[in-house]
């Protein structure tokens, strides 16, 4: 399956949350896609079902595709710690992320795009592959060359989160992935115990 690429707020109603970020498309009309969307007398969802939407929107929030994300599973099962909550540190520590989380782009998408153009460097050398896993002390910069874009300042410019686990200095145009994120320290509305279940049955 190619990785989805058509409108967002289809998804983000399917899951009812916007799960892409503000979205005031999704504001109006809330409610899940199709004929039926505002028919609110629907059958209660099967335990595999609830645990499927759970996975779905774990992959389409961090724009992973499905044997990748399985394989991040696999990862997760034989590290230390509670797998979903590594599962989902795993997610958080992949560089589109980070450069998401820093700021770089207002979204994981343009974030990639970012990196898949090789805008962003590690430690100095740019990396081109999205899913690249950082390690604590990684130094996540803008390429010299790409310091003045005007995506990546007027997104800079337009950010206001702050997360604890990662530091960034506007100067430089650069960042330093400083730990790993607790689970606590992750925003995300997923629950991680439900993907757990359905790979494991």
């Amino acid at each position: 399956m190619a990785r989805y690429t058509g409108p967002k707020t289809k998804i983000a109603r399917k899951f009812g949350e916007a799960i892409f970020g503000d979205d005031k498309s999704f504001e109006k009309r809330n409610y899940p896609p199709g004929q039926h969307g505002n028919n609110r007398r629907r059958g209660k969802k099967s335990e595999y079902a609830v645990q499927l939407m759970e996975k779905q929107k774990a992959k389409y929030t961090y724009g992973i595709l499905e044997r990748q994300f399985r394989n991040m599973f696999k990862k997760a099962t034989r590290a230390q710690g509670i797998t979903g909550e590594v599962l989902l540190q795993l997610c958080e520590s992949r560089l589109d992320n980070v450069a998401f989380r820093m700021g770089l782009s207002p979204s994981r998408r343009g974030a990639r795009q970012l990196v898949s153009h090789r805008h962003i460097t590690v430690n100095g050398e740019i990396v081109n592959i999205p899913s690249y896993q950082l390690k604590e002390g990684d130094v996540v910069g803008v390429r010299e060359k790409s310091k003045s874009l005007t995506a990546i300042q007027s997104s800079l410019e337009n950010a206001n989160s702050v997360y604890e686990w990662i530091t960034w200095n506007n100067d430089k145009k650069e960042g330093t992935f400083v730990s790993t994120p607790s689970r606590i320290q992750i925003p995300e509305n997923i629950n991680e115990q439900f993907i757990v279940e359905l790979y494991s049955k």
